[in-house]
């Protein structure tokens, strides 16, 4: 039997799949019971419990078509943990529906045991997608009600 894939080789394998627009196939990287904390997320849900939650977010963005990503620059940080990386990363993207191209950095900790995703904090920046989709005024709106 082969080892577990290490996060470093997960955060390849997530970055991948995101980049080929393969979002089905995103959820079987993590864990039935794992957590995704969207950080500064400016609309609910910023947490994102278990693979099926996941699953339907991933299969509405493929059905939707609605961003185009390519992940660039990838830094990878180790740290302590054996279990967690730091990932430094750019998304190039485009809104097919406006065609609109946008470039913006990220930041992902993620969490692998047994070769899942069992946790992830992601950091990325909301405006940045949302001036591009032409969502800006809707998103400062939706801050601005959180006061």
């Amino acid at each position: 039997m082969s080892a577990p894939a290490t996060p470093r080789e997960i955060f390849g394998q997530l970055t991948g799949l995101i980049s080929a627009g393969k979002w089905s196939e995103l959820p079987e990287l993590y864990a039935e019971d794992a957590e995704v904390e969207i950080v500064f997320s400016p609309v609910p849900p910023r947490r994102i419990h278990g693979r099926a939650e996941l699953r339907k977010r991933f299969d509405a963005l493929e059905a939707s078509d609605a961003v185009r990503l390519r992940t660039e620059n990838i830094r990878i940080h180790e740290t302590d943990d054996p279990e967690v990386v730091i990932a430094e990363f750019d998304y190039e993207g485009l809104y097919p529906a406006t065609g609109r191209t946008f470039r913006t950095a990220n930041i992902q900790v993620l969490r692998v045991r047994d070769g899942l995703i069992i946790e992830t904090r992601d950091y990325h920046d909301h405006l940045s997608f949302a001036a591009a989709d032409g969502r800006a005024s809707q998103l400062l709106a939706a801050l601005d009600q959180q006061g």
